[in-house]
């Protein structure tokens, strides 16, 4: 675990995701965006429909189709990112 941290090449691509905006960042950007909507809509399905469908599958659904509104408004702002850096 330490050997991660103290890699030259990883230290320098963390720093390249809050310094500059190119393919790996965006990327990586979309990926950690789509993971925490997959979790924050587990939760909204469990909290809305729990008791209703079952707890599990709330939060089946509810993982499913949060990011089907998240990667459209990451893609956006990223690109907007973009054209904002370069002008």
């Amino acid at each position: 675990m330490f050997e991660l941290v103290n890699d030259l090449v990883f230290l320098k691509f963390l720093h390249s995701l809050n310094t500059e905006l190119n393919l790996t960042t965006g990327f990586t950007w979309l990926i950690i965006a789509v993971i925490l909507s997959m979790i924050g809509g587990a939760i909204g399905g469990i909290i809305l429909a729990g008791k209703d469908i079952g707890y599990q599958f709330a939060a089946i659904i509810g993982s499913l189709f949060a990011p089907a509104g998240v990667i459209p408004a990451v893609i956006l702002g990223l690109f907007i990112l973009n054209l904002l850096a370069n002008h």
